[in-house]
């Protein structure tokens, strides 16, 4: 078991879940599912941390599967646009969606400690922040929720010392 964000799961089973509904969907919209994107989403899908496009740039580079950084930033542009990744603003890196193809606003959960980053769905139309939207007649379409705090691991870690 490892950890997908900050809870324990079979990692395994969750890299290959995500990765099929990734190629169903495509097959369903017709879009090319290339082997670079499938390998930078296995990517993100294997570290449940965010990673930059650097970093999964030199993977690719040590895997013999390209070496310059459109290769990495092709990928991460098809996966984000078809929610199988966001980008992380504060970190600007990249994780691997825990709901994909499903309609939805992420907030992220970032730990100071080891970078872990844990996704949860928000609800940007309640709220103080709903409510000062209605209040000035806006419509709420997108928005970025990223706390920076300590993850539970590293809390226990901390008092263990």
């Amino acid at each position: 078991m490892r950890a997908v964000g900050f809870t324990d799961h079979d990692h395994d089973a969750c890299v290959a879940e995500r990765v099929a509904a990734a190629e169903i969907y495509c097959a369903d919209k017709r879009l090319h599912f290339t082997a670079a994107r499938r390998r930078v989403l296995e990517i993100l899908l294997d570290e449940h941390k965010a990673l930059g496009a650097y970093e999964i740039l030199d993977r690719l580079k040590r895997e013999g599967r390209g070496s310059q950084p459109p290769v990495a930033y092709r990928a991460l542009d098809f996966l984000v646009t078809h929610g199988f990744a966001h980008r992380v603003e504060r970190l600007n890196a990249y994780v691997a969606c825990t709901h994909p193809c499903e309609t939805h606003f992420p907030a992220f959960m970032i730990c100071r400690v080891c970078d872990s980053v844990a996704e949860a769905t928000s609800a940007p139309s309640k709220g103080l922040l709903g409510a000062a939207a209605r209040d000035a007649g806006f419509r709420i379409e997108q928005t970025v929720v990223e706390a920076i705090g300590v993850c539970p691991a590293c809390i226990e870690a901390e008092a263990r010392q």
